[in-house]
């Protein structure tokens, strides 16, 4: 196996220094090795211990060091990260937000940070599956023990969901509108799941950057808030407030450090760190904490308009919502029609499924969603051959959507399915609401964001993507 080409059951991390492709079950021990075999062919041998050696014709057998690698090293290929509990994540994991919260003990009061936390509602609803609580309770638990240890405020992130449903209806209506005059091109394809996004980045580039929706994902859009809007309430800067989320997948990670979330000025990130749910239970576990028995206290708000008496949510499934809130609104903007319900249709799969807007005979929309890599692949292979029917597909990475997220909590008797069904239950109780008709959501557009549709509303509710070219390595390496 050569450099030249990826194949399915490798991983494979663009060089920083070089780096080593590794067998699939291997892949979480990133390694260094010589770039400085001009053209020849190394082996990688791996001992009983676990260490790696580079044999080659030109300089022998070499030890190999382990490498540290950052998140922006990482291709999103299929969970290298995830699985890794050697490789060294930089500043993303709840060791971080301790390390914080001990630093403000110790500081003075001009030096310490203001410690935020932002929760989703798909970490709740794995949390509460675990501790047999409904939500509400798991998130009022949750804020209770965070104030416990040090953090100042807790928001939930169905909160900045509301500017990302509205943004991406919005977004919708001006390229379907516009769609023979735009360079933006259908279908409109969902990017509030990173780890999709960095496979359409790293793996077809420009060819999908096109279809790619602007808007920024919950967690980026909180991020805006937080350090933007918040972090003027407060009369601080940026860099002086903490920004954490705790999310159901590890690719949020990866979102984060993303350089168009990096504030120059002041030096920061929108979200300076992210747990997952896994790494949240973790935390928990280490305090000591009985969870069940923790007092219940009230969620925080961002604005004084928005009600923090319990969490609440949106229709249309578990990873937000994306298809139902755009159709229906796509509907009534595009054609006058109303949808109450609207009906899927499953394909060849539970997670690819269609629904469309008829009128007279004629399809007026044609979405679908489209979960799980096998899906993703088909989807592509369709756009490529000009045979994509659709106007706007959700994608996400991970099969049955965001609640089944590589960070979420596990069966412990391995009865996955059950727990994934539990989980889907909880999520449903949570009461759900319009975007628009959310408390404080209107307020914010206009006074933070100074109008829909505005230049501010542009530049914090969206991002842009990029194109990423393919490793080249000065060297190959056979099994």
């Amino acid at each position: 196996m050569t450099t030249s080409g990826r194949r399915r059951g490798l991983r494979l991390l663009r060089p920083g220094m070089a780096w080593g492709l590794l067998p699939a079950q291997d892949c979480i021990k990133p390694i260094k090795v010589d770039k400085r075999l001009g053209s020849g062919v190394a082996k990688i041998h791996i001992e009983d211990d676990g260490s790696y050696f580079q044999v080659s014709q030109a300089r022998g057998t070499q030890k190999l060091e382990k490498a540290k690698i950052s998140l922006n090293d990482c291709l999103a290929c299929s969970g290298c990260v995830t699985s890794a509990e050697s490789v060294l994540i930089i500043q993303q994991s709840h060791e971080e937000l301790r390390k914080i919260l001990n630093a403000n003990k110790v500081a003075v009061p001009d030096q310490q940070k203001l410690v935020v936390i932002s929760v989703s509602p798909q970490s709740v609803a794995s949390l509460a599956a675990r501790f047999q609580l409904n939500p509400t309770d798991t998130s009022r638990k949750l804020t209770s023990f965070f104030k416990k240890i040090g953090v100042h405020y807790v928001f939930d992130t169905a909160f900045s969901r509301n500017f990302s449903l509205l943004e991406s209806q919005r977004e919708f209506v001006q390229r379907f509108q516009s769609q023979a005059n735009s360079g933006q091109a259908l279908p409109v394809l969902a990017s509030a799941c990173p780890g999709w996004i960095c496979y359409a980045e790293k793996t077809h580039g420009s060819f999908l950057l096109p279809h790619l929706s602007t808007v920024r994902s919950p967690q980026q859009v909180m991020g805006a808030l937080v350090k933007d809007f918040f972090a003027q309430q407060q009369h601080l800067t940026p860099d002086r407030l903490y920004h954490v989320t705790v999310m159901p997948c590890y690719d949020k990670k990866l979102e984060a450090s993303r350089p168009d979330f990096f504030n120059q000025e002041f030096q920061t990130r929108d979200v300076d760190c992210v747990i997952t749910t896994g790494e949240m239970f973790k935390l928990l576990e280490e305090e000591g904490v009985s969870f069940p028995d923790l007092e219940p206290a009230p969620l925080d708000v961002l604005s004084s308009c928005a009600s923090a008496e319990e969490p609440t949510s949106h229709r249309g499934g578990g990873s937000g919502g994306y298809l139902e809130h755009v159709f229906r609104h796509a509907a009534w903007e595009l054609f006058g029609i109303h949808v109450a319900e609207v009906t899927y249709k499953p394909l060849r799969n539970k997670d690819f499924q269609e629904v469309t807007l008829e009128r007279d005979g004629q399809v007026l929309l044609h979405f679908a969603t489209a979960y799980g890599f096998r899906n993703i692949q088909n989807l592509v292979q369709k756009l490529r051959r000009g045979r994509c029917p659709y106007h706007y597909v959700e994608v996400m990475a991970c099969p049955s959507g965001c609640l089944n997220g590589g960070g979420q909590l596990r069966a412990l008797d391995g009865h996955s399915k059950e727990l994934l069904q539990q989980v889907e239950r909880l999520y449903g109780e949570v009461r759900t609401q319009e975007p628009r008709d959310v408390p404080g959501v209107q307020k914010l557009y206009r006074h933070w964001l100074q109008g829909e549709g505005s230049n501010r509303a542009g530049h914090l509710l969206y991002t842009q993507y990029h194109a990423v070219e393919k490793a080249s390595f000065g060297f190959s390496i056979k099994w």
